[in-house]
């Protein structure tokens, strides 16, 4: 992997240093490629000092003078329609083919949006039907450095099946769904690590204007953590041996312990401005232990994104955790069920945000839950209702409001759609405490819009949870088939407050 990484660094930081004598585009700009609608459309690249770039496509016709030898055009803003030919001249010329207009989105995170379509829940089945022509899917090679690049690897590929195995599944069911409900080509750019946390995807300028968040190395599982150091020593040792006994070392490095902005540097800041709709982002198990941080931290990231695209308020859509580790018997405190209040409280501090809830398709003991078509469609709901203006029902209930009447906590929910509704059986998944702040089990009811919310135990009730746990095992819906999204209507101290 060590090599690899090295070679990719060579290979960029050849591209923009020799790029003399002929006209080159970045490496997103390639056949199949999709431009986003609706917005100025920016194309660049390198050329002599001097040289003058122009840029042709769908009529329009953009010419460039490369400075310190970089160009870049904005063409003006277009409809879907037709695929067709983008060409590039000055000195040489350079033609695109297949290039058509519609919506581009970013897909990125952690391991469970890298997760591969073939790795999901039925692969075989679902990589068998994956031809999409209107689809097109990017991945951005892997790349860690400790300065921003200006270009990345990677190929649009038209949606099919030996292209979509390798991509990432939930990127690819989000971009199945939003386009079978938009009716036209939709991009997605894959770039995602597993492992990630948060600071890693964000510049050193936003992570410095904070003292609270971490600017050295990062250490999501401590036990892990200690565990690479081991092996690194070890790999470190073994290839100081083999240089020092003139033999060759073929082993592959450990993987490294984070360090901030490194992904930002190598996997986002080189694709920006490429022209984009939105975003879509499964991240935080990375930074569970931190989750009361998160609430700050997740905001600053996306306003880091938006600040630096220069599109405005941009849609982004995140995944909540999905359920995992052991199923408790008890309500207890869980820093799980406190990052995903964080996600939640995002998309109530920044506009344009929305969260897709997924508390039925986890795996106890598996963090990376193969079903990834809820969790695609979710995200595409939530899209359609946010980006587009459509009037779809795109969260399951969400908690509202609590008063109590004697015994009794009656919840009120926003988003209930068509109506509450419990799967399965009679309610489960909340608990209720009173003046001791000591939670249990509780007997919920759904009324109306409303869930009752009682127990034999408590007499005067001042706290109600759902779905508090790092598994929730939980029943509420809407009947538009969307689960309630875990709350707690407290303000109790926070299992990870301080923690940095």
């Amino acid at each position: 992997m060590h090599r690899t990484i090295s070679s990719l660094v060579l290979f960029l930081s050849l591209l923009v240093t020799s790029v003399r004598a002929e006209v080159r585009l970045h490496a997103l700009f390639t056949d199949n490629m999709v431009l986003q609608r609706g917005i100025p459309v920016p194309i660049w690249g390198w050329a002599d000092d001097g040289e003058e770039v122009t840029v042709e496509y769908r009529g329009q016709r953009m010419k460039a003078v490369a400075i310190d030898g970089k160009w870049m055009v904005r063409l003006n803003k277009f409809k879907e329609g037709d695929a067709g030919t983008l060409t590039v001249s000055g000195k040489n010329s350079i033609a695109l083919k297949n290039v058509v207009v519609g919506e581009v989105w970013i897909a990125s995170g952690q391991s469970n949006m890298e997760w591969p379509l073939k790795a999901a829940y039925t692969p075989e089945m679902e990589i068998g039907a994956a031809n999409h022509p209107m689809l097109r899917l990017y991945t951005v090679t892997k790349l860690r450095t400790t300065s921003p690049t200006n270009n990345c690897v990677g190929n649009w590929d038209l949606c099919t099946p030996a292209s979509s195995s390798n991509f990432s599944a939930v990127g690819y069911y989000f971009g199945r769904e939003l386009q079978k409900a938009l009716g036209v080509p939709v991009g997605i750019i894959h770039t995602s690590w597993g492992g990630s946390p948060a600071e890693v995807w964000m510049s050193d300028e936003v992570l410095s204007s904070n003292p609270e968040y971490k600017r050295d190395i990062l250490e999501p599982y401590p036990a892990l953590s200690a565990k690479n150091k081991q092996d690194i020593a070890a790999w470190e040792k073994e290839a100081a041996e083999a240089k020092k006994e003139g033999k060759p070392f073929e082993k592959w490095k450990p993987w490294q312990t984070w360090r901030p902005t490194e992904l930002y540097n190598g996997m986002i800041a080189p694709i920006i401005p490429y022209a984009i709709k939105g975003a879509i982002w499964y991240q935080g198990e990375s930074n569970a232990d931190r989750a009361e941080q998160y609430r700050r931290l997740f905001p600053d990231m996306i306003r880091n994104w938006r600040r630096d695209w220069n599109q405005g308020d941009f849609p982004f859509i995140e995944v909540q955790l999905a359920p995992f580790k052991d199923i408790q018997t008890q309500p207890a405190e869980s820093s799980w069920a406190e990052l995903r209040e964080a996600q939640v409280y995002t998309t109530k501090t920044l506009p344009n945000v929305g969260v897709a809830v997924i508390t039925d398709v986890g795996e106890e003991k598996d963090i990376h839950p193969r079903k990834k078509e809820p969790v695609g469609y979710r995200l595409a709901l939530a899209a359609r209702a946010i980006a587009y203006k459509q009037r779809v029902e795109f969260s399951g209930p969400q908690y509202k409001s609590m008063r109590v009447n004697g015994d009794k906590a009656i919840v009120s929910f926003d988003h209930i759609g068509s109506g509450l509704v419990a799967r399965d059986g009679e309610l489960k998944g909340f608990a209720i405490a009173g003046e001791d702040r000591k939670f249990v089990w509780a007997n919920a009811h759904i009324y109306g819009d409303t869930v009752v919310v009682t127990s034999p135990a408590i007499s005067k009730p001042v706290a109600v949870r759902y779905g508090w746990a790092d598994f929730p095992v939980v029943n509420l819906w809407n009947k538009d088939g969307l689960p309630a999204v875990p709350f707690r209507t407290d303000n109790f101290p926070m299992l990870t407050a301080g923690k940095k």
